[in-house]
């Protein structure tokens, strides 16, 4: 019976041994394919092979055929993904701060599963970004998915949230909380929720060491709290909101705008200047972006975000005073 078992798994086997064992410089032939399910305890004959091979095809694999010496080889061509994509998406992994470095290191090992054993090691680069911290909370996509289910089945949550600075000596604080809104910034989770006193908080997700969804439905926004809650959507509140602005600046840093902003920007020549509208969150990190031009780069527009700008520069200056 065991032999029965195995010889109904054989095309799951060849499945696999097309996507772990090929591509387009890695073949199988006909007799590699018997030799290998032999070794396997799974009889095969050429005769039925192919047959096999054209089943597979039918089932929407993309098994393609070339040669190897005299005789017909086989690879699996078209993936879900490609190598660029998988490239991609394992420098995300690697680079985010929000994913443990033990967690990032298991999401890699997952995406490895997805081209051939030739090209799995490609993808765990190591890859440095300068200042980047990895999270010391391996679960906070746990706590994301477990916030996202409350914020969906209209439940309130209990969630233990650790001090600032996650200083693991001291015990985290028990909290009953309505979530309404998550807010992804700059690389971090943030949960925007309210307490049954009507006090609307803003916490990143990393605090939070542990949430479960309760019984209990989530309690309704006061006109008031709703503001808040708005306002908190982004860190800097007023001045952290999404704008459209004018930007004028130097040749010589043009690179840089299109790096921020893509390839795809408008810019417009003026004179010896450029010019290009663009959307910009005004957060602490754009600033720093900016004003790391100096002289070179300028707001021409719209004038509130002008005076915003100008109202940092002078606090910053007043600083050195």
């Amino acid at each position: 019976m065991a032999g029965v078992s195995k010889q109904k798994q054989k095309l799951l086997v060849m499945e696999q041994l097309f996507r772990q064992r090929t591509d387009e410089n890695h073949v199988l032939t006909g007799n590699d394919l018997i030799r290998l399910l032999g070794e396997m305890g799974i009889k095969a004959e050429r005769k039925t092979i192919y047959d096999d091979i054209a089943t597979l095809c039918d089932a929407g694999l993309n098994i393609r055929t070339t040669k190897s010496g005299h005789s017909n080889a086989y690879y699996m061509g078209e993936r879900t993904f490609n190598d660029e994509e998988l490239m991609t998406l394992s420098d995300c992994v690697c680079s985010s701060r929000y994913l443990t470095i033990k967690r990032s290191s298991e999401l890699v090992k997952k995406l490895q599963t997805l081209t051939s054993e030739y090209k799995a090691p490609m993808l765990k680069r190591q890859i440095h970004i300068e200042g980047r911290t990895k999270s010391p909370n391996d679960g906070t996509y746990k706590i994301v998915d477990t916030v996202t289910e409350a914020i969906s089945s209209d439940k309130q949550i209990e969630m233990t949230v650790a001090p600032s600075g996650m200083d693991r000596k001291k015990a985290g604080e028990k909290r009953l909380v309505s979530p309404y809104q998550i807010v992804f910034e700059s690389e971090h989770y943030y949960i925007l929720c309210c307490d049954d006193n009507g006090v609307v908080e803003r916490i990143r997700a990393e605090r939070i060491l542990d949430a479960e969804v309760t019984k209990e439905k989530r309690v309704s926004l006061s006109d008031s709290e709703e503001i808040r809650l708005r306002k908190m959507r982004n860190r800097l509140g007023a001045e952290g909101s999404t704008e459209q602005i004018r930007l004028r600046f130097d040749e010589a840093i043009l690179d840089d705008i299109f790096d921020r902003f893509g390839d795809k920007t408008a810019v417009r020549q003026e004179n010896s200047a450029y010019t290009a509208d663009v959307t910009v969150q005004l957060t602490a990190e754009f600033w720093g972006w900016l004003f790391g031009f100096g002289e070179k780069a300028r707001i021409v527009s719209p004038s509130y975000v002008k005076e915003i700008a100008g109202e940092r520069l002078e606090r910053m200056a007043n600083l050195y005073k």
